[in-house]
């Protein structure tokens, strides 16, 4: 467990970077740190590893204060992964991830042994780990920058801005490599970022930061988004947080229509409704109107996995106003439509007032 004990950080010509920061970050857990700029998100991180000693208050390692111990020792049980990787340009891949293990005394073979499985582990074969950093995509740089801070396996990782200096659709995959690793190695992580989606996303704990350094909001996203702190937390979080909100909603249970769904060769309709076309595996080859034009079937969604944001999202994204939902392989499964959309987010919103006024009571 990682604890901010009323912690403060004052620089020399008076600037306030952190004021009165008291928080837990449990163990095993991701929590984000998030808010504009000049809020002290990087300095409230850097004061775990100690990179930055507080200037009153105390930063806790399951119970130990971080300025009792070594700086050096203490990093080294602290993986630290930065926003452009960090990587050493003149060392290849796989002696860039063996770094840590080699000061940890391994050996050359034992370090280089460690370095490929780690970077298996986030997605990069061995035809990787002889390159350089100049040779990678700025995605597989970052995954390279993650391995190395988990070839130690450090009990602690530590995230500045990760995935901040690479594209939207990089961001996205590194977002879900990231939590695919942390269901498997429950590290308790504490990361950093200025994207309030990104923090949603990723965070079981998301801690709003105003300016000046205090702590505005914690706790689990989806009570951010329910029930912000004050109006500061509720600006930041902007205007769309309700959509946000469906991003906590299952579409497991979403009620699908097969109707429209027929093979390829099937009729036309005669009362201006839609069809979606498939082939003879039932994936998607496009919606038909009534004039016969065939148009793209757009981004379908995969009831279970994908939450009722991104079925909403289909569907508003879709000519014929309806989304695909499609099993793993892509299959279609049934369609449904925004209105019906519309009617069960209603009953979802319903139920959870009704649950959370069982507990409040």
């Amino acid at each position: 467990m990682i604890t901010f004990d009323n912690v403060e950080k004052r620089y020399p010509d008076g600037t306030v970077a952190v004021d009165g920061l008291s928080l837990e970050v449990p163990t095993g857990t991701l929590t984000v740190l998030v808010g504009p700029s000049g809020c002290g998100k990087t300095t409230s991180l850097r004061m775990i590893n100690r990179m930055v000693d507080p200037t009153a208050g105390r930063v806790l390692l399951d119970g130990k204060d971080v300025r009792e111990q070594d700086p050096q020792t203490l990093r080294r049980g602290i993986g630290y992964v930065i926003q452009h990787a960090g990587l050493f340009p003149h060392r290849t891949v796989v002696d860039n991830v063996a770094t840590v293990p080699r000061l940890l005394g391994a050996t050359r073979r034992q370090a280089r042994t460690t370095a490929l499985e780690v970077l298996e582990r986030v997605g990069l074969g061995a035809e990787h780990a002889r390159r350089y950093p100049a040779q990678l995509s700025g995605g597989q740089q970052q995954r390279v920058g993650v391995a190395r801070a988990l070839a130690a396996d450090p009990p602690v990782l530590l995230m500045d801005e990760p995935f901040s200096a690479v594209d939207p659709v990089v961001r996205k995959e590194l977002q879900q490599e990231l939590l695919r690793l942390q269901s498997v190695l429950a590290k308790t992580i504490v990361l950093v970022t200025h994207d309030i989606d990104e923090a949603i996303t990723l965070g079981d704990r998301v801690a709003v930061l105003r300016p000046g350094g205090t702590l505005a909001h914690y706790g689990p996203p989806e009570d951010l988004l329910t029930a912000p702190a004050d109006d500061f937390v509720a600006d930041f979080l902007g205007t769309d947080r309700g959509v946000r909100l469906l991003s906590f909603f299952p579409s497991d249970d979403l009620p699908l229509r097969t109707e429209p769904v027929v093979a390829d060769g099937g009729h036309a309709p005669s009362s201006g409704s839609w069809l979606l076309l498939v082939d003879a595996d039932r994936r998607p080859l496009g919606w038909r109107d009534i004039t016969g034009a065939l148009v793209p079937a757009g981004r379908g969604f995969v009831p279970g996995r994908d939450p009722v944001r991104v079925a909403l999202d289909a569907a508003v994204l879709s000519p014929s106003g309806h989304a695909v939902a499609v099993d793993p392989d892509g299959r279609v499964l049934g369609v449904i439509s925004q209105e019906q959309l519309a009617g069960t987010i209603r009953a979802l919103h319903a139920a959870r007032s009704t649950d959370t006024e069982r507990t409040g009571a």
